[in-house]
């Protein structure tokens, strides 16, 4: 094995009986003991790389690792995971997975479909099943708290973990409800009954969510792309949401908070809007299904017509939505903008040369701020092991 991996992750041998080999490694968050180690393992020159040790980045503490399929797994300890979840208005997003933010309850009669079937407390939820009404205040029933359970139990399959574990949240919100927010919402997804038991899709987990770190929505992203920070001295962060578009001027790599503003013209304005139009020209009622396909070029059998009056509209939401930006006090012309969110491949197919912008970076991964939310907490929990 490497050394700079040996010395990362502490394996060493921990007894040999006979021709058996077996080996202690000390992940960050899991740890492991294998047996029948070939002897390029034993003798420290293996590799490891993404291919055969898991999905993602090798070094990151929130990702579950492997070695190859020809060891044979002796122990697991878990420990503690970073799951970072974004809790949208349009749909819930973590590291490996996306939904539609819509809950059905089905009281105690269970449902048709077990898809995104949720059992808690005695009750039937199916989860991601279209949109639920807007809520300014996410704490006010328990909505949220039972689509982060569904999250949490799609990321613990994804990453092909145990249903019985310890998770830690890295969570998000808008920087111009940061400080409002913060204590309310870390309050409302750390409860006090743990470990959660609950059963999703058929599998039972038993989850102790050992801390919520919330950090601040689109700033928090950027860590997935660190050179954005340190190539220009003012950029302007556009996080275009499912209710809002968060905006925030960063100097030197630095948020200047009191630039922070929030416009309600999300993506749930924008194909409302459309399928308004659609049917006041041609009398069709869309789905949003319908409508997102479209509007991300994908295929949608409709007519020409209707697929017209769709990139019309998404052209104009894209220039109400920079107009609406230039009369926040943000020059476009002057600045570089970052645009991430499910709103940014929209604005990305209907930008126009003639809009004279200064420069545009889309980040299209609709996972963007979970993956900036894990990274957050796992920086911050190395400064503080490093204390």
């Amino acid at each position: 094995m490497p050394e700079n991996i040996y010395k990362r992750f502490c394996a060493r041998p921990v007894e040999r009986q006979g021709a058996l080999f077996c080996c202690g490694v000390d992940f960050h968050r899991w740890r492991y003991g294998f047996e029948s180690l070939p002897p390029a393992v034993a003798d420290k020159t293996a590799t490891i790389s993404e291919e055969n040790s898991g999905e993602g980045d090798l070094f990151s503490p929130a990702v579950y690792y492997r070695f190859p399929k020809d060891l044979k797994r002796k122990k697991v300890f878990p420990m503690s995971i970073i799951i970072g979840i974004d809790h949208g208005y349009y749909a819930i997003k973590a590291a490996h997975c996306s939904f539609p933010a819509g809950l059905t309850s089905y009281g105690e009669h269970e449902p048709y479909t077990r898809q995104g079937l949720l059992e808690f407390g005695g009750c039937f939820f199916v989860c991601g099943s279209g949109r639920q009404p807007i809520q300014r205040d996410k704490t006010v029933n328990d909505n949220y708290y039972l689509l982060t359970l569904a999250a949490i139990a799609k990321e613990i399959r994804q990453r092909g973990l145990p249903p019985e574990c310890s998770v830690r949240i890295a969570a998000g919100l808008p920087l111009t409800s940061f400080g409002r927010d913060k204590p309310k919402f870390k309050d409302y997804l750390l409860r006090s009954n743990q470990p959660v038991n609950f059963k999703f899709e058929g599998v039972e987990y038993s989850i102790t969510i050992e801390e919520v770190a919330v950090f601040p929505q689109g700033y928090a992203a950027l860590m997935t792309e660190v050179g954005l920070l340190q190539d220009e001295p003012s950029m302007l962060l556009m996080d275009l949401g499912g209710w809002t578009v968060d905006l925030m001027r960063i100097d030197n790599a630095i948020p200047a908070a009191d630039t922070a503003h929030s416009l309600e013209l999300g993506m749930i304005r924008c194909v409302d809007d459309i399928r308004e139009q659609v049917r006041r020209e041609t009398g069709l009622s869309l789905t949003d299904a319908q409508i997102e396909n479209m509007l991300a070029g994908q295929p949608c059998t409709v007519s020409d017509t209707v697929r017209d009056i769709v990139n019309r509209q998404g052209r104009k939401y894209t220039e109400h939505l920079l107009s609406a930006t230039m009369e926040a006090g943000f020059d476009l012309h002057a600045i570089p903008a970052v645009l991430l969110g499910g709103g940014a491949s929209v604005v990305s197919r209907h930008l126009s040369p003639k809009d004279g912008l200064c420069k545009t970076i889309f980040l299209l991964d609709d996972k963007v701020n979970a993956v900036g939310f894990e990274r957050a907490l796992a920086a911050v929990s190395r400064r503080k092991s490093e204390v």
